[in-house]
C-alpha cells in the first residue's frame, strides 16, 4: 500500500468530522497508511482568490508545498472544495510559468515536484484494484443515491475526474461493497452551497429538487462526498420540509460511512450519531447516546 500526505482542510475539522474519522477508520481497516500534513491551513477554497487571485493560487500551493518537504508526492484531500482548489492552482502555475515564478517567491519553495492531488474516490480505487472486499455487514436493503455535487467533476479539463455529467466512482465503490445505487439524473446538480448566506431560500429549493429525484428514483438513502453538500441535504431537510409541505426522511451519509460500516468498520467510529436525518435505524444500529459536538 502507498503512503499519502492527508489535508483534512477546516470543515472536516470543524462541521464535517464524522466525514474525517470515518475516512480515517476505513484507510486504517483497510491498511492504507494517511499522515496529515504538518502545519496545514486553509486553503482558501471559495474566498481568498476572489481578494487576491495571486493569493488564491499560494494558498494551496504552499500546503502541497508542506507535504513535498515531508516526503509525500501524493496528497488526499477529502472535501470537494478543497480538492477543486488544490487541482486549479496545480494546473494554473504548471501551465503559466510566470504565475508559477510569482507563486515559488510568496511561498519561498520550488515548485519542480508536482505533488499529485487525489480525492478518497480516486485514492480508493487505486488501492482497491484487484482487491477482494471483505463484507461483514449486509446492506442489500439500501437504495442509494449518489450525489456528487458540482465540484468534484468541473471543470473537466482541471480535474480530470470520472465523467463530468454521469460519474460512477462512488456508485462503483458502494456496489463493490454489497450497497445497491440507483440511477437518477440530479446527481452533478448544484445544492447551492454557502449561497444559503444571501438567498437560503433558494438552496432549499435545490434541496427538495435532489431530495424529489433521488426518492422519485426509488432511493432509500443519499451518499455524499462533501461537507457542504451533506449541511444542504440533510441539516436543511426538515426546513424543506416546513417550506414546501414535503416529508422527506432521507439519510444522508457520507459515502465512507457506507464503505466503513460494510466492512466491520465499528459504529462509534464513523459518526453515524451526528447527522439531523438519523441514519441509524436504516442500518439497524441502535441509535448511539453521544454529546452532540
Amino acid at each position: 500500500m502507498n503512503r499519502y500526505a492527508y489535508y483534512p482542510g477546516c470543515s472536516l475539522e470543524t462541521m464535517a468530522c464524522e466525514y474525517d474519522a470515518s475516512f480515517r477508520n476505513v484507510c486504517a481497516h483497510l491498511g492504507i497508511s494517511l499522515e496529515e500534513v504538518r502545519d496545514w491551513f486553509c486553503c482558501g477554497a471559495g474566498m481568498v482568490g476572489n481578494l487576491s487571485p495571486l493569493l488564491g493560487l499560494a494558498t494551496p500551493m504552499k500546503n502541497l508545498a508542506l507535504a513535498h518537504q515531508s516526503g509525500f508526492d501524493q496528497l488526499v484531500a477529502p472535501c470537494s472544495a478543497c480538492y477543486n482548489q488544490f487541482k486549479r492552482a496545480s494546473q494554473e502555475v504548471e501551465e503559466d510559468a510566470d504565475v508559477r515564478k510569482q507563486v515559488e517567491e510568496i511561498i519561498e519553495y520550488p515548485l519542480d515536484h508536482p505533488v499529485a492531488v487525489l480525492h478518497p474516490l480516486e485514492m480508493l480505487q487505486h488501492e482497491l484494484d484487484g482487491r477482494t472486499l471483505k463484507i461483514q455487514n449486509d446492506l442489500g436493503h439500501l437504495r442509494v443515491a449518489c450525489y456528487y455535487g458540482c465540484l468534484l467533476t468541473r471543470p473537466p479539463k482541471v480535474v480530470n475526474f470520472d465523467q463530468c455529467e454521469d460519474p460512477q466512482s462512488m456508485d462503483r465503490l458502494l456496489q463493490r461493497a454489497g450497497i445497491p445505487t440507483v440511477n437518477w439524473s440530479r446527481k452533478t446538480f448544484c445544492c447551492g452551497a454557502f449561497y444559503a448566506i444571501v438567498n437560503p431560500s433558494k438552496v432549499l429549493e435545490l434541496a427538495r429538487e435532489i431530495l424529489t429525484d433521488a426518492a422519485g428514483a426509488g432511493a432509500n438513502a443519499v451518499a455524499v462526498a462533501c461537507p457542504v453538500c451533506h449541511l444542504n441535504l440533510d441539516a436543511r431537510q426538515p426546513e424543506v420540509n416546513a417550506a414546501y409541505g414535503t416529508e422527506f426522511h432521507l439519510p444522508v451519509f457520507y459515502f465512507t460511512q457506507l464503505l466503513g460500516h460494510a466492512l466491520g468498520v465499528p459504529s462509534e467510529g464513523l459518526g453515524l450519531w451526528r447527522h439531523v436525518v438519523d441514519p441509524q435505524p436504516l442500518l439497524g444500529i441502535a441509535g448511539v447516546a453521544a454529546v452532540r459536538s
